[in-house]
């Protein structure tokens, strides 16, 4: 059966750990607020939860949240819980830990390597699970990632979560994981405009590792959510107005086109923006629109 426009398996599967995902997930950041992080208008909350039900609804089986992704009167978490418990036996929730920020939303000193067992009992308590599918750690700072990620391997091991990944990372903090435990993926900054990581992208594709960018979107926009200005923008929107569809769905269809491993969570609150995104899934691109997408994206040498 030929999936519709408007459905997560459009783009088709990869599996993440011992899960098969659809390519096009959802990230749960700005179900809180207009903005992210306590800069905009806090989120209707059943707006909120008619876009996490209809995100699953229509396919979506991986959600990308976090215990720090709060507003002044929304937690991403518990709309997740209040909205999907008890939850599809094929949804896997990846939720990150490592920064922090304090009960007014002020950002704090990272978690050391003792603190990680705290915020990953967090998310379970939100979350309301007794166990995680998927922790990524998120890089903050220093040079190695060895003490933290350990920290997160004992927890494995223990049994409260069930697969690792990284985030914000630089290609040598890969290897160095993997030394430690299997790695499932990495999340990293990546699209059109935002092109650092094709280092790690073709390196998770070399081994098997999921690849999920997030800011596919805003490129460098970034947490603002808008596009940057620029040629890359031009192009975008001469590819979109060729189609006819937003740009948005556009630097979808273009990250999704980087490989097979490459798992895409936009976030949206918005129920019109969570429809065009999943439609990015059958957006097919001509080479020479994407070749011109190459071309404007990638950083001068």
């Amino acid at each position: 059966m030929t999936p519709r426009t408007n459905s997560a398996a459009a783009a088709g599967t990869w599996r993440l750990g011992d899960r098969s995902v659809n390519r096009i997930g959802l990230g749960a950041m700005r179900l809180t607020d207009s903005a992210a992080f306590h800069q905009g208008i806090p989120s209707d909350r059943d707006r909120a939860i008619g876009v996490l039900r209809t995100a699953v609804e229509l396919g979506v089986n991986h959600i990308d949240t976090a215990a720090f992704y709060f507003s002044r009167l929304r937690s991403a978490n518990e709309l997740i819980n209040s909205a999907l418990a008890p939850y599809p036996e094929d949804l896997l929730i990846a939720t990150k830990v490592g920064p922090a920020r304090d009960a007014s939303g002020e950002w704090a000193t990272p978690a050391r390597p003792d603190q990680l067992r705290g915020q990953v009992e967090e998310n379970l308590r939100q979350l309301g699970r007794d166990h995680l599918d998927l922790v990524n750690l998120r890089f903050m700072r220093g040079t190695s990632v060895a003490e933290h990620f350990g920290a997160l391997a004992e927890l494995r091991d223990a049994g409260l979560i069930r697969h690792l990944g990284l985030s914000n990372i630089r290609p040598e903090h890969l290897a160095e994981a993997r030394a430690i435990a299997p790695v499932v993926c990495v999340q990293n900054p990546y699209g059109v405009d935002a092109r650092d990581g094709d280092e790690l992208l073709r390196e998770c594709g070399a081994q098997g590792i999921a690849f999920v960018p997030f800011f596919a979107i805003a490129g460098g926009g970034r947490e603002q959510g808008h596009e940057s200005d620029g040629a890359e923008r031009d192009a975008v929107r001469a590819v979109a107005a060729a189609h006819g569809v937003s740009p948005a769905r556009v630097r979808l269809a273009w990250t999704l086109r980087q490989g097979d491993h490459v798992l895409a969570i936009p976030g949206t609150g918005d129920p019109d923006h969570l429809v065009d995104n999943l439609a990015a899934g059958t957006l097919r691109l001509t080479d020479e629109q994407a070749a011109l997408l190459d071309t404007v994206g990638r950083p001068a040498r």
